[in-house]
């Protein structure tokens, strides 16, 4: 990560290009100087290149007084080569490479911590953000009957989540802030990265409500498609349900699918299960997902996740059908047996349940899938995703490495 280098004492051109770029203050009398305000908002709003369009990376160029090709280079070198450090940006100019540092910018990469891998392949990434929180990332491998390996990333668009659903280990985990747009890109390069192949998929159903953090999400979703290369059809924007979200989703006419975590059938048992759907009643919801097919002519899906014997009877599947029968068509529902977290009073649905449920629905004409379980021995599993840095940043200095590896938890 670049550090701010100390900055010349004459108004070189270098300087006033960087000044055009809107990179850094600069009062300039004889000689250029960095006053107060200008080192407290570099420090935070810095200058990222990761997330950045080929046309603002020509336009950056320009800024800077070089050709607009240079711009389609530092996007190869971004999104194709993935260099993570600016020094290392080999193709351009060393003199280019060092006023972009000079001028505050770095690439927006962060280490990763720790990776745990599960038996059946996936793995989950600890993501060391600048502030030293931890953010989780899922990569999940899954081969098809041709032997092709599709790989999804499960970002997440929070450090930790605000709305603290009963059965998710991240809203037990608290909350610190929203990911920034090149946060959220990071970790598919991440997962990229770690299995030398690219990501096929990406679901926002990490740690965080996308919906809270909706303007970043959006960028990400952006860079992820027109940058990275992956199918609006291959990204999946997951939500609890945030008043007046969906509405704003749907006006910009994505071809993502939008999944809605409903898991209830009725608006007094999903505020037992989801707290925040108080502010967001059941009917109210399926009238914004019916207008959201209408308006992107894209299915819903909803995320059921089966809780034995609270949501799990063949009640609540009948029950289930009638609300989605009642709302229209359009609509798919994902099963998901629950994950076991630590200090959680709710158990795993048994599979004869689970098929119960299924059935019930199929036999009412409802579109289901149940969602095979991955990563669960390495606590990657939907809902398990925790760690004890989402409030508390990691100790800094040499001294407190040990003592950060034992609080480490994936749980």
């Amino acid at each position: 990560m670049a550090r701010m280098s100390v900055f010349h004492h004459a108004c070189t051109v270098p300087l006033a290009r960087a000044i055009h770029a809107r990179a850094m203050s600069v009062a300039c009398s004889g000689t250029a100087t960095v006053t107060a305000p200008s080192l407290n908002k570099k420090k935070e709003d810095p200058q990222v290149l990761l997330g950045m369009s080929e046309q603002d990376l020509q336009q950056l160029a320009l800024d800077f007084g070089q050709q607009s090709y240079r711009g389609k280079q530092l996007h190869h070198l971004l999104y194709k080569r993935k260099v993570k450090e600016i020094q290392d940006f080999s193709h351009l100019p060393l003199a280019f490479r060092n006023e972009l540092q000079d001028a505050g910018w770095r690439v927006g990469r962060s280490s990763v911590h720790k990776a745990v891998t599960a038996a059946d392949g996936t793995v989950k990434l600890l993501v060391k953000l600048e502030d030293n929180r931890l953010v989780e990332t899922v990569g999940i491998p899954v081969k098809d009957d041709k032997g092709s390996v599709r790989l999804t990333a499960c970002v997440s668009s929070q450090v930790g989540c605000p709305l603290r659903c009963s059965f998710c280990a991240t809203g037990k985990g608290g909350f610190s802030r929203n990911l920034k747009k090149h946060e959220i890109v990071e970790q598919v390069l991440a997962i990229e990265e770690l299995f030398k192949q690219r990501v096929t998929n990406v679901v926002f159903m990490g740690m965080g409500e996308p919906m809270l953090n909706m303007k970043e999400v959006l960028e990400a979703h952006r860079c992820l498609n027109k940058d990275i290369q992956i199918g609006q059809r291959m990204i999946t924007i997951s939500t609890v349900g945030v008043p007046n979200t969906i509405k704003k989703l749907a006006s910009y006419k994505l071809q993502s699918t939008l999944a809605i975590s409903l898991h209830a059938p009725n608006q007094k048992l999903r505020e037992k299960i989801v707290p925040s759907a108080k502010s967001y009643p059941l009917d109210a919801i399926m009238k914004d997902c019916r207008d959201y097919f209408h308006e992107t002519s894209r299915r819903v899906s909803f995320e059921y996740t089966l809780l034995a014997g609270v949501n799990d009877a063949v009640e609540h599947a009948k029950e289930l059908a009638e609300l989605l029968l009642k709302w229209g068509p359009g609509y798919h529902v994902n099963l998901i047996p629950y994950n076991p977290i630590e200090g959680s009073e709710y158990k795993r649905p048994y599979k004869k349940s689970v098929l119960a449920f299924s059935t019930a629905l199929e036999s009412r004409k409802i579109t289901v899938s149940v969602r095979q379980t991955r990563g669960l021995d390495a606590s990657a599993a939907c809902g398990q995703l925790r760690n004890e840095f989402q409030k508390t940043p990691l100790l800094s200095g040499a001294e407190d490495q040990q003592s950060q590896s034992e609080l480490l938890v994936v749980a």
